[in-house]
């Protein structure tokens, strides 16, 4: 790793990573402040719910009802802001990381100094992954915060809101290592940005399409969200833990390829 130009790509990066921590923690926010006045109405909201084709609910995450704040949560926040929100992050950043910096000409005077290929892409997929961490744990953090603050905590499963957002880092590094990889073989940002965006929007409707219709579910054979299963973690229902290896590995692989592509490649003058 080349220290300093990380130090000068996460100065560079910080407000954008801080932007996107911050939107996350606000709407964590705001959900764990409106759930108490959710819980009251709790049944009809149930009730609502169960009338609806399941496929729907399943879709959304919905189909653990609002029983409880971690079914609520799972459902209203994991299962569509914050996966919203960090997959646009996903596509962003790694495109400014390595794509932008081509397409501009700044890539050729990093490579101008004494570095290797290696070590520069070494370096920006580890300021992507430190952003990541720290929108993660900001995240985390301030629902656990949220909740001392609005909720009775003796309802609230600590250890199950923790896997929750394990899961999600998880689905993260895989789709930032899929973006990473777009960006480390393009030339154009505007072109890996595309790329990356609509194959990782692409996997999420294809999940999506798949949850709505058993005679479709086949669609989420090719997709990796079919991994990603907010609603199974709170219930204590799945593999979590096979699910996560699976998900850090493709973007560990994602992000190997990308280094060993990006060393090989011819780039732009």
């Amino acid at each position: 790793m080349n220290f300093s130009l990380y130090k000068q790509m996460m100065k560079v990066n910080m407000k954008g990573v801080m932007n996107y921590a911050v939107g996350a923690a606000f709407y964590i926010f705001l959900v764990v402040w409106i759930y108490p006045s959710m819980e009251k109405t709790a049944k009809p909201l149930n009730d609502m719910l169960n009338a609806m084709p399941a496929g729907m609910t399943k879709a959304f995450n919905l189909q653990n009802g609002f029983g409880s704040f971690e079914s609520f949560i799972s459902g209203e926040f994991y299962g569509l802001l914050f996966t919203l929100i960090v997959s646009i992050f996903c596509v962003m950043i790694p495109t400014q990381l390595m794509a932008k910096l081509v397409d501009q000409g700044s890539m050729a005077y990093l490579l101008s100094t004494p570095t290797t290929r290696g070590k520069v892409a070494f370096t920006q997929a580890s300021v992507f992954l430190t952003g990541l961490f720290l929108i993660s744990a900001i995240t985390t953090a301030c629902g656990i915060l949220g909740v001392r603050i609005f909720i009775d905590a003796n309802s609230f499963h600590a250890d199950r809101f923790i896997q929750l957002n394990l899961a999600a880092f998880a689905l993260f590094v895989a789709l930032g290592g899929i973006s990473f990889l777009v960006s480390s073989l393009s030339n154009d940002e505007k072109k890996a940005m595309g790329t990356s965006g609509m194959i990782i929007f692409g996997f999420y409707s294809l999940d999506i399409i798949g949850k709505i219709s058993e005679k479709v579910d086949w669609l989420r054979d090719f997709t990796i969200f079919t991994l990603y299963k907010p609603a199974e973690v709170v219930n204590g229902k799945g593999d979590l833990l096979q699910n996560c290896i699976i998900l850090f590995a493709v973007g560990l692989i994602a992000f190997i390829v990308s280094i060993l592509v990006f060393r090989k490649r011819d780039l732009p003058l």
